[in-house]
């Protein structure tokens, strides 16, 4: 009769054997004396297969008697050593990934706790004026005489003068400077009467304004103080998508307030958050009281401005914005010298492309800016920028779309040349353009015709999907022009649109953009009356609007 090697588990575990090195035995009987020639041996379930050849080996010369010894204590060793190297092998491994934890976790707290001395409270207050109303003016009310009578009627009394009420609030900024320079939001610091800072050791300094930019929503403020731990600026467009960042703030008033998370996508523009966007997004948590912040790389170093969050209840929801550190850099610089941004300007009216413009003028692709209007007198037209030229780089760096060249014009010096790559009838060009100043009395550049009131006589307020606003509707991006308002005394509001809707054709010319549903509305001979067609979910439906 055969050997045979029969698996007996005696393990009484709730886990799987898997999970765990668990001891189990082997029970080899010989078929010749079974009573007599039993070995049982412990061993894990990993080496199950190497022990029970090995005990086979064994059993197969057991009639003789020195070789039966010594086979079975090799056995035994062989088994054992085994069974130590593996369950060493699995220690090893777990104490390596909670190294690696350990080491992870501390690499956080190294950054957070060099960062945090130079990251501050800002709290300001603001003087509204509000008017107090008289309960017995109810009695004066037309209505009321109507049903009761003129002998309620209350004599004319001196008006109350307005009465002063106090708002607070608070934001976050950091330290640039040891001798109390201090970056944060402009929408923190702006049009207030008072402000206070915080340090991280309790201390408190009243500061001042240096310089604010609203179009990017940039500010500089000032402490008394000197000797102050600073932060180093990075160079935002090192980071990369998926990177480790830290976002360190006061939300709802709690400071040092410490949230980690990733670069979820850079170059985000048209939020509708500041003039000139190019925000870096990421999933860090930023709450009310995070605004001015500084969002941190693994290296400590400012990458960004915490500014906004992306949100349908009014707190977090996974998507925050910042202020890319470079752009911050050089308004920085220019409100320290002279506490205003001066901008390039380049005076066209601008587009983006898409399938059907790139299709109209020969082209193989939508990358670019296509040129709608240039003005008279710019440094566009100095250079000859024409109507229908489309941009494809500036100083031989790819543009991708009209936020990027508004983006990159706006944040280059006045007099400094620059040289545009375009395609002019199918054709490649290169122009160099002498940047201007822009304007002081405009507030900012358009990226399309100035005739932006056409939709807004009929009580239409209007705004392009961007990805996170048509995956908000059910829409897709591009498909039209998503209604924001609607005035409820308007021709608009009177046929029944409702915010939401989606305007995707005018006068039957489809529209994909708020610049081809302006144009088409140029075009419009009838400027009192339009045709929409209008979509709302599923379904879409035409309607006359007449505007009064």
């Amino acid at each position: 009769m055969a050997c045979q090697a029969i698996p007996v588990q005696t393990t009484h575990l709730d886990e799987p054997l898997e999970r765990y090195n668990y001891m189990s035995s082997i029970c080899f009987c010989s078929p010749v004396a079974p009573d007599k020639y039993v070995v049982c041996i412990y061993l894990s379930n990993h080496n199950k297969e190497i022990t029970t050849y090995l005990l086979e080996n064994y059993l197969m010369n057991q009639q003789q008697p020195a070789l039966r010894r010594r086979n079975i204590w090799t056995s035994i060793l062989v088994c054992l050593t085994l069974l130590i190297g593996s369950s060493l092998s699995a220690v090893a491994q777990d104490d390596a990934d909670i190294a690696l934890l350990d080491r992870s976790a501390k690499a956080f707290t190294s950054v957070v706790k060099k960062a945090s001395p130079a990251v501050v409270y800002i709290g300001v207050e603001k003087s509204v004026a509000g008017q107090q109303t008289n309960p017995l003016d109810f009695f004066n009310d037309p209505l009321f005489e109507r049903f009761f009578g003129p002998q309620f009627r209350q004599q004319p009394h001196n008006k109350q003068q307005p009465r002063q009420y106090h708002q607070k609030g608070a934001g976050s900024g950091f330290i640039i400077a040891s001798d109390g320079y201090i970056l944060t939001n402009n929408h923190v610091v702006s049009d207030t009467d008072k402000i206070t800072v915080r340090l991280d050791d309790e201390r408190e300094f009243p500061a001042k304004v240096i310089g604010t930019d609203p179009q990017s929503d940039v500010a500089l403020i000032k402490i008394d103080a000197k000797d102050l731990p600073v932060l180093p600026l990075g160079d935002s467009e090192k980071l990369q998508v998926g990177e480790w960042v830290i976002a360190i703030g006061s939300p709802f008033e709690l400071s040092q307030s410490v949230t980690v998370g990733v670069v979820s996508a850079k170059g985000r523009n048209r939020v509708g958050i500041a003039d000139y966007e190019n925000f870096i997004q990421t999933d860090a948590a930023i709450n009310p009281g995070n605004s001015g912040g500084p969002l941190l790389n693994i290296r400590g170093e400012v990458v960004g401005i915490n500014t906004a969050i992306f949100s349908r209840s009014g707190g977090y929801m996974g998507i925050g914005f910042a202020i890319p550190i470079n752009m911050a850099k050089s308004i920085k610089e220019q409100l320290i010298s002279s506490g205003k941004v001066v901008r390039g300007w380049l005076g066209v009216m601008i587009q983006d492309m898409n399938e059907d413009l790139a299709k109209s003028f020969d082209l193989d692709n939508t990358k670019g800016v296509l040129v709608s209007e240039v003005t008279d007198g710019s440094p566009a037209q100095k250079a000859g920028l024409k109507q229908g030229d489309v941009i494809v780089s500036l100083n031989g760096a790819p543009l991708h779309n009209v936020a990027d060249l508004r983006n990159k014009v706006a944040m280059t010096a006045p007099e400094t040349d620059v040289t545009f790559g375009l395609i002019r009838d199918g054709k490649n060009k290169d122009i160099t353009v002498t940047i201007g100043e822009q304007p002081s009395d405009m507030a900012k550049i358009s990226s399309s015709p100035a005739k932006e009131d056409a939709y807004k006589t009929f009580g239409l307020s209007l705004q392009d999907l961007t990805p996170e606003v048509a995956k908000e509707f059910g829409y897709e991006e591009g498909q039209g022009v998503l209604i924001a308002d609607v005035d409820p005394d308007s021709a608009a509001a009177r046929v029944g649109l409702q915010s939401g809707q989606l305007i995707e054709e005018v006068n039957k010319k489809r529209v994909h953009s708020m610049d081809e549903l302006k144009a088409a509305l140029d075009a419009s001979r009838n400027k009192n009356q339009v045709l929409f067609r209008v979509r709302a979910g599923e379904y879409s439906h035409y309607v006359v609007l007449r505007s009064e």
